[in-house]
């Protein structure tokens, strides 16, 4: 039986950790959205037992890149040949699915991005990592606090007739100015598509201040499946969104993208450590370094007591160091 060549790209992020596996069309074979919930190496683990246990005897892994603010731990944990920021992962995924596309949107569980692009080469962004009423978690809270399923929400909020004004700039009076419009009798249909407009008004007056929106634009992350976020965005930018088919996992699929790359103009060699690794027991400790004034805190990864990647200063004394 011929096993299909394939690469693989890991987003690890604080809210989700996302897997694609892609063909050498660039076809996305397999993908997963998984709950990080504060246990990255977990979820990894999880997501690729469950890979191999489905379809492992069917596919040889030809190449791996991380992404995400676990892309260091993904990639010491699985063998990665590529590493490579969330801005690039997004944005080489988004080209690869839209190639004229000038502007990405990004909404994810804890952050947000905006991706300016201009002849196919990135040229401005911008990253909100302070501020959770611009994020999916906020939605998710209100969700809960008006008593509906986040995946209704966005139902709800094209039902709205006059949707109220609710104060967007910050996730704790949001909440508390929600709560008056409660009070005051507003229905939750409109208060609902006011959080819709108040979280698209935070999210241009932090990371699109100043700046121009062209089309094509392009709606990424797992909030992008909030059709009442897409429509206020809409009505804000008097422009079409684009959803791409695999939107809740594009920084994955970019990244795998990337290793496919990677690896053919390289060795053609992967890096991937296998499926059978996966059964060791990871740990991770931190320590401060004490060899400079910088006193950086280096991050070791260990399976089963054998160091395996070090990461975190800044003069390389540690570095690829086990």
């Amino acid at each position: 039986m011929n096993r299909i060549k394939c690469y693989m790209g890991i987003d690890v992020g604080s809210v989700s950790t996302n897997i694609t596996l892609i063909d050498e069309e660039n076809n996305v074979l397999d993908k997963q959205y998984l709950r990080t919930e504060g246990q990255p190496i977990e979820s990894i683990r999880k997501g690729l037992k469950d890979i191999d246990r489905r379809i492992g005897k069917n596919i040889v892994v030809s190449g791996v890149g991380a992404t995400g603010s676990g892309r260091q731990l993904a990639a010491a944990i699985v063998g990665a040949d590529v590493v490579k920021n969330e801005i690039t992962a997004h944005a080489v995924a988004a080209q690869k699915t839209i190639p004229d596309v000038r502007t990405i949107i990004e909404i994810g569980g804890q952050d947000s991005k905006i991706i300016l692009l201009k002849n196919q080469v990135v040229h401005d962004f911008a990253m909100n990592t302070v501020c959770a009423a611009g994020t999916g978690s906020f939605l998710d809270r209100q969700a809960s606090r008006i008593g509906i399923a986040i995946e209704d929400f966005g139902s709800y909020a094209l039902k709205s007739k006059n949707p109220v004004r609710i104060a967007g700039r910050c996730a704790v009076f949001a909440e508390s100015d929600m709560i008056h419009k409660q009070q005051m009798g507003h229905s939750r249909e409109d208060i609902i598509g006011g959080l819709c407009d108040a979280l698209v008004r935070n999210y241009l007056a932090n990371l699109a201040k100043g700046k121009r929106l062209d089309s094509p634009v392009v709606f990424q992350g797992g909030v992008a499946a909030n059709i009442g976020i897409v429509r206020a965005f809409e009505k804000a930018l008097g422009v079409g969104i684009i959803i791409p088919e695999h939107f809740d996992v594009m920084g994955a699929y970019g990244v795998a993208l990337l290793a496919r790359e990677n690896v053919q103009a390289a060795s053609g060699k992967t890096q991937f450590n296998g499926f059978d690794k996966l059964n060791g027991s990871y740990t991770t400790e931190s320590r401060e370094c004490s060899g400079c004034s910088n006193c950086c805190e280096i991050v070791q990864i260990t399976l089963d007591d054998d160091p395996v990647a070090c990461w975190g200063d800044k003069c390389g004394k540690w570095s690829g160091t086990a």
